[in-house]
């Protein structure tokens, strides 16, 4: 048997300084209690009809995507439209505010969420090839800061042959050439509220779902820099009336406030009328409830 990489391991996130110290340092880390099981039951609660009605293998923004994912794979995008428990408790967890205010803090004046969506791999998907997440902005000269936070939350038992996620630790640091050994991955096994957070510069791939009738559900999480574009539009994704009804923390993630660099020398990006967005939503302006 083929000896795997091991992966720093933290009980529950109680510890961020320490979280930050093993992401910078591995790429990656692995959380068994990220959200309670009361959590992980209300999110199954409000997304279970949209995971059953899903189509698999559907139709995404390019066949390569498609491919990417395979067959037997579900997707419940624009998750904090589906879920409030997610855009509260989840987007807006205090874990991932401390690390992305050390990884992403120094590289803007705010960051974002870049995709916050459910994703169902079913019996008989494929492992994906290893990959960056970073690598859906290639036009970045390198080396660079960092320029995402990603995770994904497990809702189900992320175990071996269900097709837990797979990290190369310290593949944030090495030359984008190298391949990873088999001897140079570790798993991401951890029971449902559990986690698997990493850096965009970290190679990983989703393993094969080898069982006969088990869906591993995750919910994928991931943050990026404030200036830069998402790769799901989340204004449109989480619309105004939607997005009104929820806290500010996640209308903020979501991208309805402005990134404002003034004190840094910058300019306001993301206005509406010349405004901050927040103040518009807050005042009905954006969903045609006033003039």
């Amino acid at each position: 048997m083929t000896p795997v990489a091991s992966i720093a391991r933290f009980p529950d996130t109680s510890d961020p300084d320490a979280m930050i110290g093993a992401l910078r340092d591995q790429g990656a880390l692995l959380v068994d209690e990220f959200i309670p099981p009361t959590t992980v039951a209300a999110i199954r609660a409000e997304v279970d009809d949209a995971v059953a009605i899903a189509e698999a293998g559907m139709r995404t923004v390019n066949p390569a995507v498609q491919a990417f994912f395979g067959p037997c794979t579900k997707h419940v995008s624009a998750l904090a439209a589906v879920s409030r428990t997610f855009a509260d408790e989840v987007i807006a967890h205090p874990a991932y505010a401390a690390i992305c205010d050390a990884v992403l803090l120094p590289s803007c004046s705010r960051y974002q969420l870049n995709l916050g969506h459910l994703i169902a791999r079913g019996p008989g998907a494929d492992a994906q090839f290893p990959h960056r997440d970073e690598d859906v902005w290639p036009h970045f000269p390198r080396p660079h800061d960092e320029l995402q936070l990603a995770s994904l939350v497990a809702l189900t038992d992320f175990r071996v042959d269900t097709g837990a996620t797979r990290v190369v630790p310290g593949s944030n640091h090495w030359d984008r050439a190298r391949r990873p050994e088999p001897d140079e991955i570790a798993d991401a096994v951890v029971p449902p509220g559990g986690a698997v957070i990493y850096l965009g510069s970290t190679i990983h791939f989703a393993g094969a779902n080898s069982t006969v009738d088990e869906w591993r559900l995750g919910a994928h999480v991931s943050f990026t820099l404030g200036w830069l574009r998402t790769e799901e539009n989340n204004s449109l994704a989480v619309p105004p009336e939607v997005a009104r009804t929820l806290a500010p923390r996640a209308q903020e993630l979501l991208g309805y406030a402005v990134h404002d660099a003034i004190a840094d020398g910058g300019g306001y990006l993301g206005m509406v009328r010349m405004r901050d967005p927040m103040e518009l939503l807050a005042e009905g302006a954006l969903d045609g409830r006033t003039a």
